[in-house]
């Protein structure tokens, strides 16, 4: 009996180790105790048709049971799936986690639990992990052998098609027929093989994974899709099938749907004998009872169907497991009966905190024996080599040595987290990067043990960077914040990627060699040769922002011209317009900063100069230059130009767009592309900034005092020059960026739009509350959802009009913390936010924006795409409901769109500050985004991990909320980046140990770093600048003072 050590297990199939169970409990639970006894054994029946056998103590509750099978899978997120097996009457019926296995299962010898799906969730895209949705897939296949999950023919061989391309891989006539022949998806088969080898032709290249993924969006929009069917009838005795569902409670006639009743319109489910029982909440446009009673063949049936709904309910409604009732002192009354587990928003949560690994597993049906699934390809310029490789990309984070001007070594960080041997763009996949991949999800640093070397030569030109890669999900610490696929594993986490959390890249490339880590007493003695001086630090920061000023210039006068000179896509006109205004600006800020640099050495003493203190000053060199700046005004005055003929460039153009959109993947471009347009504009903001710390700091009688002051009211004059040109063109970047992340509106940028305020709130319909992301204008409110494709574009499911719009407190009505309903002239919705800080950010900020609203007295235009509405194009013509009652119809349409979406969609966009907001739940302004390009920094950091023992040197630039990590100032582009929505800011405990001066300490949930500044000054503005991205600002009303934009 049990297991035996003889024959693979499920878990040996799936890649699982044998210690390697991880709980599906929340961290810090401890699983239930196994009562001691007699052990009884219990034949489990997986979803991939094989039979395993557990053994556990005969008073055991269901949980231990439950939970054995998921962690013999290394199975996350089990709360999704149940056991079901036959009672005693021969009925089926869900396992009782609470209740003692014994009293459930009488006869244990004689039955055979099935481990299936329980809960299906509305949306495929909330399954974190691959192995969940395999799980989810081979669910669909086996609902449709048994004839659950009904469709037409076209759906059907669709759907079979994409099953074959996870099992045998391309398609290959010969291979497809005997296949076909050997395996009956489906009775009465024959008839459909031909349009099932059709579709299948159309999936090349199409992974097992990418496989799953599109199974599950085509059998989500069945009407069948999840759905079991519990004979009954109704008050008049007609006949008729009831069943349970994430939004409530469905009414068939046959596979007909008929009605629906949502979770938000029911009050009290019951059942009396064989009467299951609807009290629904009063409604006086509807034309139902109170009260509606429905018929079940008996008791036990009746019952059974309660408790489906109860734990359905409970499961997608609730935000935590409902508590016991207690013990009545007397008498009961009623069912005890009560969901058990946790429900899905703790499932999300736990899975986005990152408590857990990923694990290899590998797939029972699947005869792809693909090469490149087992090893490296290797690259044009070198050949790698490596014990392991999974899929296209190896999903291990590149560490770099700290050899200097000879080669750059590649090191895998093996934490145990591996991938299908078959993934090659799944949704949840690292990208390469000069042959090595980086992968970059949060998790605790210290779990990596051990490396794998690869070799590669340093890139020395202009390249676009790896291979496309589709994951959905952002990185905590990813290599290549925006505009493409990070060289990073995009899962922003703690809520990151949908499958594991791995290590964080801070590790990774050159970042954790233990040669390039500088000694405490290197440190303390290279202190004592400097100035220490408060002045001097100030000198210090001009020096560091101006190389990172330089590199963000080169961006545009060497990587990007580079480009454009290789590809025949640009008009010379706007080649001219870019190149002839940028070039003398790299070249002037190139002497600037040599001038600077030179005054720093004699400063500290490195030159020759006898007299230091006739330089211990910076003022003079200011002035000199920035009255020299004075003559590039005209250049500055062009950006405004050369903006907006880019972005008309790229509109009229797809070669344009398509070689822009190939710029911003390259790991030098680790902004957008249009926000390097900006920088110029942006330094000077920065030459006012230090000038007026300067001058505050100098007494007046200081011989640097009448320069700096000098050189302060000179740049002060440029800024006020610009400042309103400045605040029109970030609004218009903004507008540009934010369309590259939606899908399904096109005239997003409009002359006198504005943008406000972005982030994540919930949206409670029908459903239940749904996360979705909302976008508010001065005109009008967008809310959308997030699609799990290789775009990670957000897709638009409705707007409100601000004209006219009303905000009503909804928490007393709806029971919802935070929640508040938006009434516009044409439909209502009730949305909830985090927490209480954030609703208040966000109703000052609607309320502002319909109050400008109501003064231009002239609602908004509609947001239509330009194109003719598709499948892939929404038009808001169709904007879905209030309570989002209505369902996606299944249309051959429909499916071939599903079917294509991955190869219509735009590039990888996994790792924006929209992203961010959408995993930290949060929200940014425009206000904030202005704070933060007032408020950039660079600088040298020792950073600390929270169990590490040594401090680490590295070169920090801090931009765009986030925190871009290099070896030193001198690379070219990033090596990991920290984006900080949502960390906290705060200075080390006695009980943390660290007995440094200058210490700054960053944490989001379990994930803390530390960061060491060098001196007072510097760890005064690292704190004033990080706290600018961790907090937002306070809310002012200064765009009701600003003219409308026009472009």
């Amino acid at each position: 009996m049990g297991e035996t050590e003889q024959r693979p297990t499920a878990g040996s199939r799936l890649g699982a180790q044998e210690n390697a169970g991880i709980s599906t409990l929340e961290h810090g639970q401890k699983p239930p105790l196994t009562p001691p006894g007699k052990l009884i054994s219990i034949k489990i029946q997986m979803l991939d048709d094989t039979q395993e056998t557990f053994e556990v103590p005969q008073r055991a509750p269901g949980k231990v049971l439950h939970d054995a099978v998921c962690n013999h899978l290394n199975l996350v997120e089990g709360d999704y799936f149940g056991l079901e097996f036959p009672d005693h009457k021969k009925m089926m019926v869900w396992l009782d986690l609470l209740k003692p296995v014994m009293k459930q299962i009488r006869r244990p010898k004689h039955v055979v639990v099935k481990f299936v799906v329980k809960f299906f969730p509305p949306d495929h895209a909330q399954l974190q992990e691959e192995l969940t949705r395999y799980l989810f897939a081979l669910q669909v296949k086996q609902d449709l052998a048994q004839g659950r999950l009904t469709c037409n023919d076209t759906s059907t061989a669709l759907l079979i098609s994409h099953i074959v391309q996870s099992e045998i891989g391309d398609f290959d006539e010969t291979i497809d027929r005997e296949h076909l022949a050997k395996n009956k998806y489906i009775p009465q088969q024959e008839a459909l093989e031909d349009k099932i080898m059709e579709f299948h032709r159309n999936h090349m290249g199409q992974t097992p994974a990418e496989s799953d993924f599109q199974l599950l969006e085509i059998a989500r929009r069945l009407e069948m899709y999840g759905i079991r069917l519990h004979p009954a009838k109704d008050r008049e005795g007609t006949k008729i099938n009831l069943a349970v569902a994430n939004t409530g409670i469905l009414v068939f006639q046959g596979h007909t749907k008929i009605n629906a009743f949502n979770w938000a319109k029911v009050r009290k489910l019951s059942f009396k004998r064989k009467r299951f029982l609807i009290k629904l909440r009063p409604d006086v446009n509807s034309s139902f009872q109170d009260t509606l009673e429905f018929l079940m063949a008996s008791r036990d049936f009746c019952k059974s169907f309660w408790k489906i709904c109860v734990e359905h309910h409970a499961f997608f409604r609730l935000f935590e497991e409902p508590k016991p009732k207690p013990k009545p002192v007397l008498f009961s009354r009623g069912s005890s009966f009560r969901f058990s587990g946790r429900t899905q928003k703790q499932v999300l949560d736990y899975v986005k905190e990152g408590g857990h690994k990923k694990v290899q597993f590998e797939r029972k049906h699947s005869k792809i024996r693909s090469i490149r699934s087992l090893t490296v390809q290797p690259s044009e310029q070198h050949t790698e080599s490596s014990s392991f490789a999974y899929g296209d990309d190896n999903d291990a984070a590149a560490v770099q040595s700290c050899q200097q001007g000879k080669e750059l070594k590649a090191s895998v960080e093996d934490t145990g987290q591996h991938k299908s041997p078959s993934l090659k763009k799944s949704p949840k996949e690292g990208r390469k990067v000069d042959g090595a991949v980086v992968s970059a999800v949060e998790e605790e640093e210290e779990a990596a043990t051990d490396r794998m070397q690869q070799n590669r030569p340093q890139s020395q030109q202009p390249s676009t960077a790896g291979s496309l890669t589709g994951s959905p999900h952002l990185s905590e610490l990813s290599i290549n914040s925006q505009g493409g696929p990070s060289v990073a594993n995009m899962s922003l986490s703690p809520n990151l990627s949908p499958d594991a959390k791995q290590s964080s890249p801070l590790i990774s490339p050159l970042l954790n060699d233990p040669s390039c880590i500088r000694t405490e007493e290197e440190e303390e003695v290279k202190k004592k040769r400097f100035p220490t001086e408060k002045a001097y630090f100030i000198a210090k920061e001009v020096a560091t922002t101006e190389r990172t000023y330089l590199k963000d210039l080169e961006v545009i006068t060497s990587w990007f011209q580079s480009a454009v000179s290789k590809e025949d896509c640009m008009p010379e006109t706007l080649k001219n317009l870019i190149f002839s205004n940028f070039e003398p600006l790299h070249k002037f800020h190139t002497g600037f900063l040599k001038e600077i640099e030179q005054r720093l050495a004699l400063w500290e003493g490195r030159s020759n100069a006898h007299i230091k203190g006739g330089h211990q000053r910076i003022g003079d060199v200011m002035l000199k230059n920035i009255q020299s700046m004075k003559q590039l005004t005209v250049h500055l005055w062009k950006h405004d130009e050369i903006l907006t003929e880019l972005e008309n460039g790229i509109k009229n153009s797809r070669k344009l767009e398509t070689f822009c959109r190939d710029f911003e993947l390259q790991k030098v471009c680790y902004l957008p592309l249009n926000t390097f347009l900006l920088r110029p504009l942006h330094r000077l903001m920065h030459y006012k900034q230090i000038m007026e710390r300067l001058c505050k700091h100098y007494p007046p009688n200081h011989t640097d005092f009448r320069d700096s002051r000098a050189a302060l009211a000179e740049i002060t004059e440029m800024v006020a020059q610009l400042h309103g040109n400045m605040i029109k063109m970030e609004n218009f970047q903004k507008l540009h960026e934010l369309k590259k992340d939606l899908i399904g509106i096109d005239n997003l940028v409009i002359p006198g739009r504005e943008f406000i305020r972005l982030g994540s709130l919930s949206k409670l319909s029908g459903k239940g509350l749904q996360q979705r992301m909302f976008f508010l204008f001065n005109d009008i409110l967008l809310y959308t959802s997030r699609g799990l494709t290789a775009s990670n574009q957000f897709k638009v499911h409705g707007h409100l009009p601000l004209y006219g719009m009303t905000i009503e407190d909804s928490e007393e009505e709806w029971g919802v913390p935070h929640c508040l309903t938006l009434r516009g002239q044409q439909q209502s919705i009730i949305i909830a936010a985090s927490t209480r800080a954030e609703m208040d950010k966000w109703i000052e900020d609607i309320q502002m924006a319909i109050d400008l609203a109501e003064k231009s007295s002239d609602p908004a235009p509609e947001l239509l795409a330009s194109s003719p509405p598709d499948n892939n194009a929404f038009s808001l013509h169709f904007i879905e409901s209030p309570d989002e009652t209505t369902v996606d119809q299944e249309s051959e349409d429909d499916l071939s769109a599903s079917r294509t979406s991955l190869e219509r969609q735009s590039p990888h966009r996994g790792n924006t500050t929209v992203h961010v907001c959408w995993h930290r739940n949060t929200s940014v302004s425009m206000i904030d985004f202005s704070i933060a390009v007032e408020n950039q920094l660079s600088g040298n950091l020792l950073r600390k991990f929270k169990n590490s023992n040594g401090w680490q040197k590295l070169w920090v630039v801090f931009t765009n909320f986030c925190m871009f990590f290099y070896k030193s100032h001198q690379d070219n582009h990033p090596l990991a980046s920290l984006p900080l929505l949502g960390y906290s800011l705060t200075i080390p405990s006695e009980s943390e140990n660290i007995h440094k001066d200058y210490v700054f300490k960053l944490h989001f949930k379990s994930h803390v770093y530390y960061f060491r500044a060098e001196s007072e000054y510097t760890f005064e503005r690292w704190m004033e600048v990080i706290r600018s991205a961790t907090s937002s600002a306070l809310r002012t009303r200064a765009l009701s003072h600003r003219e409308p934009h026009t472009y």
